[in-house]
């Protein structure tokens, strides 16, 4: 609750605040892609088409909206003929910011997942990505990750140097094994063996490596016990190994949605991955990925470079095994291969993203990953009397007859552990805002720019930001009128990347003849940025405290 002001109040006071920008999801939302039999995304679908079931009860949704990927985003915010001028300003002869459409409109990140990855596999993707690369639009921007966080590269236009940068990508492992062919203990079979209590596998694995060809163990003449014990210890050795693949692998995957989601416009991540087996400590970790990237509007999509698949035993993995397991070995190898690919389609199924998969065209594939689906739903809803207890809840999304279609969503969220209280939400909503190019007009709000240059090497950018607080909404207590304006100004690169940003809080404690007769000309704040010459974005955000918003962008450069 507001504190009501003395008669000693200031009307009027400002304070500068460090912008913190952080993550937080307030409720559960849940994008959702629905195709027809041609697997074209159907785009005329309402809200009253859904029913949403969290652990089977059904939930009200409240929050709908139809997004389209072929909706250009909008311009530039247009700058008026002359800058706004404060009096007594020193700078008045700065000059106004010259106003071009240089904003990027689509961030694609292609992560390569060169931990996992096979040599070949891993060049063939490599050379894929690299044509798709030189078929980027002036708006596009690219950035190069891997998952080893050995190779990278940050958003840039470069078509060049983003190739360059996708040839240094080699596969890196974190451990090795001196396993023989017999031996040959899978991530997959190590988890069945350790965590699982899978007595089939560790038979299969025990028997295979004891017995087959009458090679390694065997040839040894050791007895099964100790075959036992040798292939329980590989398990243990691999699954380490695998856990802090799994870990760093993830962890990167983070790191490149937490980042893309500072950008501006379409947001796009190409995960290359032939995927990776879970553990169920990882989960907590993937959903939060996929939280994040839906609150921040980020489509991730994923290319399996292998191409298309046998159910047949790898033939460079030389398995030896005795007559009767081939089949169990075989088997245990699809079903690997179907666990692999789990992270994968549940990460773009959550996101809105596709899967690419099972196909030996990747120039294809990159093609069409490298775009959002022309129409996808997002639905929010509050779970009623949720316990901020952690734990795990299924989703199912389904359509009301007439309405039918394919249809592909997140599977399911973890509850939090803990809540978010009403300044965590407005500062979320103002995150929301700055790292975004939609223009919202609900404050009577005006966005100019100016620079002045002292000399040839620098420059001070000048945002300035001028408010119609008449019509604002003010709180009336104790004879005035109540309201806190909180003001960002955030500076982005010509690529998009934001480099810094300032946050003013406007406390007005107004007497009504202040507000109707003192106020004609409104209130103006400014902010400043040393800068280099070059082009830039601005973007300013105005939030007040009932919620209200405005939001505007400025290109400016500065020569």
């Amino acid at each position: 609750m507001q504190e009501s002001p003395s008669q000693s109040t200031p009307e009027i006071s400002q304070h500068d605040e460090t912008p913190t920008f952080k993550v937080k999801v307030s409720l559960v939302e849940v994008r959702v892609v629905v195709r027809d039999a041609k697997g074209k995304a159907i785009g005329n679908l309402k809200q009253e088409d859904f029913q949403l079931l969290d652990n089977g009860k059904p939930e009200v949704i409240s929050k709908f909206s139809v997004e389209r990927s072929d909706a250009k985003p909008p311009a530039p915010h247009e700058e008026p003929g002359n800058a706004h001028e404060e009096p007594g300003n020193a700078e008045g002869a700065a000059a106004p910011s010259t106003v071009q459409p240089l904003a990027p409109s689509r961030y694609i990140a292609y992560l390569f997942d060169d931990i996992h990855l096979q040599v070949s596999d891993l060049a063939q993707a490599r050379n894929a990505a690299a044509r798709q690369i030189q078929q980027l639009q002036l708006t596009d921007r690219a950035a190069i990750y891997t998952t080893s966080g050995q190779v990278r590269l940050d958003f840039t236009d470069d078509h060049p140097q983003l190739i360059a940068t996708l040839n240094r990508i080699v596969p890196h492992t974190l451990g090795s094994i001196n396993m023989n062919a017999c031996e040959n203990i899978s991530y997959f079979m190590a988890d069945a063996i350790q965590n699982r209590n899978d007595q089939w596998a560790l038979k299969v694995a025990v028997t295979n490596a004891e017995t087959c060809g009458n090679v390694a163990i065997n040839s040894l003449g050791v007895s099964y016990s100790t075959a036992y014990g040798r292939v329980q210890d590989l398990a243990t050795r691999v699954l380490q190994i695998g856990d802090d693949e799994i870990r760093l692998s993830l962890a990167s995957l983070q790191d490149v949605v937490r980042h893309i989601a500072t950008m501006p416009g379409q947001r796009i991540v190409i995960l290359v991955s032939p995927g990776f087996t879970m553990n169920i400590h990882a989960l907590p970790t993937q959903s939060e990925i996929a939280d994040r990237a839906l609150h921040s509007g980020i489509v991730i999509n994923a290319l399996d470079p292998a191409g298309l698949y046998t159910h047949a035993t790898d033939a460079s993995e030389e398995f030896y095994p005795v007559a009767g397991l081939d089949d169990a070995v075989r088997q245990y190898h699809i079903m690997e291969l179907q666990a692999n690919r789990e992270l994968l389609t549940d990460l773009t199924d959550a996101t809105g993203g596709l899967y690419f998969h099972g196909n030996n065209d990747l120039n294809d594939g990159f093609r069409r990953l490298t775009g959002p689906p022309e129409f996808s739903y997002l639905l929010g809803f509050s779970p009623e009397n949720l316990k901020t207890d952690g734990k795990y809840h299924k989703l199912k999304v389904t359509l009301k007859p007439p309405a039918a279609g394919a249809i592909q969503a997140r599977k399911g969220y973890f509850a939090p552990n803990g809540t978010i209280d009403a300044s965590e939400q407005g500062k979320l909503a103002i995150q929301d805002a700055v790292f975004s190019q939609e223009e919202v007009s609900e404050l009577p709000v005006q966005l100019h720019t100016q620079f002045f240059k002292p000399d040839e090497e620098n420059a001070k950018l000048s945002v300035l930001v001028h408010m119609d607080v008449r019509r604002f909404h003010f709180r009336k207590a104790d004879g005035r009128n109540n309201d806190d304006v909180t003001v960002v100004s955030a500076l982005f690169d010509r690529n998009g990347n934001f480099i810094s940003g300032t946050q003013k809080v406007l406390q007005m404690h107004l007497k009504d003849e202040t507000l109707q007769s003192q106020l004609n000309s409104g209130v103006t704040l400014r902010s400043s940025f040393d800068v280099k010459p070059g082009r830039y974005i601005v973007r300013l955000v105005v939030r007040d405290a009932d919620g209200q918003l405005a939001a505007q962008s400025s290109a400016v450069e500065i020569p």
